[in-house]
């Protein structure tokens, strides 16, 4: 007899990390001012917010103007906690004056291989 696992419970303690990607156009002649304000962000996010491990910003090497950034959740409802939060959209407005359009993706970590 074989038995099928239930999928993992995303709201619990023990949910996965989280996997944010966040697809970014810039305004033309933005990306001085895009940066300074997620240098500002990115310090305040890692000190202070619950549940942040880690991000990363990236620029096109083809396309100055576009970019992702990625960040990493101790669990997904962190991420969406925050997310929803008053402070966030406060924190972010410098950098959203910045945005052309942008499409936000969010993951559950499965699986994750690390050096040994």
């Amino acid at each position: 007899m074989s038995t099928v696992a239930e999928p993992q419970d995303t709201h619990t303690r023990l949910a996965p990390k989280g996997r944010i990607v966040f697809l970014i156009r810039l305004k033309p002649r933005s990306v001085d001012r895009f940066l300074a304000a997620y240098e500002d962000v990115r310090h305040q996010v890692a000190e202070n917010v619950p549940g942040h491990l880690m991000d990363q910003v990236c620029q096109s090497p083809t396309d100055p103007d576009n970019w992702m950034i990625t960040s990493e959740w101790d669990s997904l409802d962190r991420f969406l906690d925050w997310e929803a939060s008053t402070e966030h959209r406060t924190l972010i407005k410098p950098m959203r004056e910045c945005i052309d359009r942008a499409h936000s993706l969010r993951f559950v970590v499965r699986e994750e291989t690390a050096p040994k």
